[in-house]
């Protein structure tokens, strides 16, 4: 196993093209970061697809109703759901939407963040105090720059597994 500053609070995503390593940021955004491990903890992540893929912006996944590439996958529904767990409230801070941040995606109610994120292309600043950041890939974004463009992507790429690092 590699050597993580906080195995703890460390997702490791693998693509199609090799994994993707993301910190949560437990102390900035706490409810995030825990929904996310017990989510990933439960297996929900493994086999989304990324619905909503924007060249330049940013590549979304995580809706575990639908997008389940390896199980009851429904690319025409993939991006309107979350999980069975209830919404979260937003936990905005003066953390940057910069290239590698993840992002929690809702709708229009800031409140209504559940298991869907995204995972930024480039700054995109323009999001800042609007979206909850809570992670950052501090690894593998080469392979995130690899993911298929897309809304909804033809032949969607997706989180092949998902994992905690303390559990890997």
């Amino acid at each position: 196993m590699a050597d993580y500053k906080d195995p703890e609070n460390t997702i490791l995503v693998e693509l199609k093209d090799g994994t993707v390593v993301i910190e949560l940021l437990a102390d900035v955004a706490p409810a995030h970061a825990a929904r996310m491990k017990e989510l990933v903890r439960e297996g929900a992540y493994d086999g989304v697809v990324f619905h909503r893929v924007i060249d330049g912006f940013m590549a979304q996944t995580g809706d575990v109703a639908h997008g389940n590439a390896d199980k009851d996958f429904n690319l025409r529904m993939a991006g309107t759901g979350g999980s069975d767990k209830p919404d979260l409230p937003a936990e905005f801070s003066k953390l940057p939407h910069d290239r590698g941040t993840i992002g929690a995606a809702r709708s229009q109610n800031p409140n209504s963040a559940n298991s869907q994120f995204f995972i930024n292309f480039k700054d995109n600043h323009f999001l800042n105090g609007q979206y909850t950041v809570y992670g950052r890939v501090v690894e593998g974004m080469d392979h995130v720059d690899a993911i298929v463009r897309g809304e909804p992507p033809a032949n969607p790429d997706k989180m092949v597994s998902v994992k905690v690092a303390a559990d890997a």
